[in-house]
């Protein structure tokens, strides 16, 4: 028997306005998706007969014993229909030999096909009743809950009164909790208005009609047809109008009580979950999405951005579900805890907090009025103040901190004053744009929001989530308009001679960092802080930066990092949102105030640097030659730019490293060691990145035929494949996209993890790293697999072409390459390219090319500058060549 729950509220007769009972039936054939083999009825005895879909005599009939099952529970006003793709997918994966999971999905009472018993049931009432069919099934353990909607809280009920038999919990955008200061979503409090209610939910279909079009995208009319089969006449859907009427308002509400026991009790669950989100849900909002995860220790999570409401109609949530079971997850974090060992990110500051030396120096400080130098002791009192007022301000160990203020003191202060307190800092670029860095942003739903005015007027005006603190003190209607909580003067002055609490351990998570989305949407990477401390040893020890060093940090990942180096850092004055303005000058000037010998740059800035160089005056080149050490980082750099880098830092270095958000630091590759693979006539295809810095182990995954990386990972030389990398200061994931790490996460017999990068290319017989392009970007043609960046190179080593790009079009298999071209000069409107032009490109391009296009600019990142759209350089390609409008890529 169940597990004995609170007492249900008694069940209220409607009498006329509830319409006749009537027994429980099966769904008509024809269905789509929906196999009537499936379907069931079963009669609890003294309570009322359900429809179910149940593959469990399916699975009798192969002989196979199911190793749990997975109790599906519908939201209002769906029906057991909204399942139908799991138990297929369940059953087929038991034909195929896989762990047979049973599958049970009922029809709620008064809903879907079963049974109308002229009863209103309330939410106590839906949870006991789940209970009983389970005991009629006699459903074994171990059980995995899945749920939707508002069957997401009695799925969850039925998993806190039968924990025993629980082995884990699905849930798909449900919510269990209401904020008493948060109003219940617009469109249920629409529904809920006395005048409303009956007429929006019983009398017409209204509800059920602004529910099945909430599909993204749109639901095919047959399947809408299907979700309406159950509910043809206002009696049907009587169920409809009293699980709105259930929805618990405020405290009074009948069902509030059984709705907090819930609540309550999944804190209790001690088993693993998946949550499944669709973040554009009108009603199910992330905030909803942030109770639960606060509620489901052992969580998975994976937040789809183009998903909505019904989630199981917009994704394959039926695969994911079934790869998380295969997993078998515990409930214990797999990783191992990083041992609290070695110096923390703030160690230098603690240590330095006696030095009157300068730390950083801003050389165009928010005031205005000329550079501004700021001493180790300052920047260490300054962190330490302004974590203790942090504190005081509510930001607890755990919370989230979007930092939306420029590169200088400021960001510095509040990057370490985070860290040091246990807040984990979210930063997006501003070069994703608004729309970018509001996806990324929202996405990363921050607790806290601590920015410069512009930061808090888009997050104003976007409705970003959380506090918010400004780093500068404002006149109090702007403070008003703007929402702002508290400035970094209050909080320094709340923070002055206060004890800051114990540090963070190292396996705490320090940082979410959004990589540039110019290979699609920005995804938020996560780091520990072992993780970064790891970043800070292999930068300290390959390039030799430590305290005394004079950096100039003109790209943002490694002007953070400057004073966990110990280094004395300049940011040029420069517009972050657009680090392809960066002039020499500035570059020059920044390398003066601090005495610089290592310089870094974005691979978006160095051309401009480079073309720039003239406007240097006799001070300023003098300041640059004391560099020994230029770095680009973030995407490859051409040997020409490095070339010309190299000239105007004669006696620096330059050195292109390979790495990504998720590994800032993988490979390195010196100016010379370009020098000598070009020299040598080497035939190696795309860009040599050199060979693995110390700690970092580099695998290929080869292609196939179809241009899939289904090689097992190996250093044969010679391979082309997906480069795969190892490393300590490997990220630890990615935020709320389990799906996608699932994707990208290998791990070894030895316990070590990997991650697939995304990129293509090969090993040579040193060792070294050759990149040629993207796994998304590999052409399959007649004649093989083509990767992307060597026959771009050979184009754009043509006098005439400024950057090339090779695009894809035609299906799979006999995919035809299409070299699209900048020029010098530039042309004013796209176009074909001349049959000169044409022809000079398909004797350099060294592979069959069937058409040459001409562009003023080919798309790129605004990060790096470098990275060509591809994907997007394809769609626009086939579009004009098949006849569409000669418009700019």
């Amino acid at each position: 028997m169940s597990p004995a729950a609170p007492a249900a509220l008694p069940r209220e007769a409607e009498g006329a306005g509830q319409g006749p009972a009537a027994p429980a039936a099966l769904p008509p054939r024809g269905l789509p998706g929906l196999d009537p083999a499936f379907s069931r009825l079963v009669d609890v005895p003294g309570e009322a007969s359900w429809h179910v879909l149940d593959n469990g005599p399916r699975l009798a009939e192969l002989g196979v014993e199911p190793v749990g099952t997975l109790l599906c529970v519908h939201g209002n006003p769906t029906w057991s229909y909204l399942w139908r793709r799991l138990v297929a997918a369940a059953t087929a994966a038991a034909e195929a030999g896989a762990p047979a999971w049973r599958v049970v999905a009922p029809d709620q009472l008064e809903m879907g096909f079963s049974a109308r018993t002229g009863t209103r049931r309330r939410l106590a009432d839906r949870v006991r009743d789940l209970g009983l069919l389970t005991d009629e099934l006699a459903l074994p353990g171990p059980v995995v809950t899945v749920g939707h909607d508002w069957g997401g809280v009695v799925a969850l009920g039925w998993a806190v009164d039968h924990a025993d038999r629980l082995a884990g919990v699905v849930t798909l955008n449900t919510a269990v909790h209401q904020p008493e200061d948060d109003p219940i979503p617009a469109p249920l409090r629409l529904a809920l208005q006395p005048a409303l209610l009956a007429p929006a939910t019983r009398t017409t279909p209204a509800f059920l009609e602004t529910t099945l079009a909430l599909g993204h995208p749109p639901l095919p009319a047959e399947v809408k047809d299907a979700y309406r089969a159950p509910y043809g006449t206002a009696d049907r859907r009587s169920g409809i109008r009293d699980f709105v009427a259930d929805i618990p308002v405020d405290e009074s509400h009948p069902s509030r009580a059984e709705l907090d026991r819930i609540a309550k009790g999944v804190r209790g669950l001690d088993v693993p979950a998946l949550v499944l989100w669709g973040a554009k849900d009108p009603v199910f909002r992330d905030r909803y999405l942030d109770d639960l995860l606060g509620r489901l220790r052992f969580a998975r999570v994976h937040r789809f951005p183009a998903a909505g409401h019904l989630i199981a109609e917009d994704v394959d949530y039926a695969a994911a579900v079934l790869e998380w079971l295969g997993e078998r997850p515990r409930a214990v974090d797999d990783e191992p805890s990083a041992a609290d060992a070695g110096a923390r990110l703030w160690s230098v500051l603690e240590s330095q907090a006696d030095s009157d030396e300068p730390a950083l120096v801003e050389l165009a400080p928010p005031g205005g009025g000329g550079p501004r130098t700021i001493s180790w002791r300052l920047l260490s009192r300054r962190v330490g103040e302004l974590a203790a007022g942090l504190v005081a301000a509510g930001v607890a160990p755990g919370d989230r901190v979007s930092l939306l203020v420029p590169p200088g003191a400021d960001l510095t202060a509040a990057l370490y004053a985070c860290l040091r307190i246990g807040a984990i800092v979210v930063v997006a670029d501003a070069g994703l744009g608004v729309a970018g860095l509001s996806r990324a942003v929202t996405g990363a739903r921050p607790d806290h929001v601590i920015g410069a005015v512009p930061g808090l007027t888009a997050a104003r005006a976007l409705g970003w989530p959380g506090q918010r603190i400004s780093v500068a003190r404002l006149p109090l209607p702007t403070r008003r308009a703007l929402g702002v909580a508290a400035s970094f003067g209050e909080l320094i002055e709340a923070g002055r001679g206060t004890a800051l609490p114990a540090p963070p351990p190292s396996s705490a998570t320090a940082a979410v960092l959004f990589t540039s989305g110019s290979t699609g949407p920005a995804k938020g990477v996560v780091y520990t802080h072992a993780q970064l401390q790891a970043l800070r040893d292999a930068l300290a020890s390959h390039y030799g930066v430590g305290v005394g060093t004079g950096l100039v940090a003109g790209f943002a990942p490694f002007a953070l990092l400057g004073p966990a180096l110990g280094a004395r850092s300049a940011t040029p004055d420069m517009d972050v949102t657009s680090p392809a303005t960066l002039t020499a000058t500035a570059v020059a000037d920044a390398a003066a105030a601090v005495d610089a010998t290592v310089v870094f740059l974005s691979p978006a800035a160095v051309a401009n640097v480079v073309a720039t160089a003239d406007a240097l005056s006799p001070s300023q080149r003098d300041a640059l030659t004391r560099v020994r050490t230029v770095l680009s980082a973030g995407a490859p750099v051409a040997r020409d730019l490095l070339e010309g880098i190299g000239r105007l830092l004669p006696n620096a270095t330059p050195s292109t490293p390979y790495g990504m958000t998720e590994g800032l630091l993988m490979t390195a590759a010196s100016l010379d060691l370009i020098r000598a693979t070009d020299s040598s006539g080497s035939a190696e295809e795309g860009v040599c990145v050199g060979a693995p810095i110390a700690g970092v182990r580099v695998r290929i995954a080869a292609l196939d035929s179809a241009g899939a990386a289904s090689g097992v990972p190996s250093e044969e030389p010679g391979r082309t494949g997906e480069i795969v990398v190892s490393a300590r200061h490997l990220r630890d994931g990615y935020d709320r996209l389990w799906l996608t790490q699932r994707d990208a996460d290998l791990r070894e017999p030895d316990g070590s993890r990997w991650h697939r990068t995304g990129d293509v290319g090969h090993l040579d017989a040193e060792g070294r790293l050759w990149v040629e392009g993207r796994l998304v970007h590999v052409l399959v043609t007649a004649d093989g697999v083509l990767t992307p960046v060597g026959p771009e190179q050979r184009i754009g080593a043509l006098p005439e072409v400024v950057r090339a790009g090779l695009a894809g079009i035609g299906p799979v298999g006999t995919q035809q390459a299409v070299a699209v071209v900048e020029l010098a000069p530039a042309v004013r409107r796209p176009g074909i390219a001349s049959p000169e032009l044409a022809a000079r490109v398909r004797a350099a391009a060294g592979v069959p090319i069937a058409a040459v296009l001409v562009v003023p600019r080919l798309p790129t990142d605004i990060r790096h500058n470098s990275k060509v759209d591809r994907t997007r350089l394809s769609r626009w390609a086939e579009g004009v060549l098949a006849g569409g409008r000669m418009v700019l890529p």
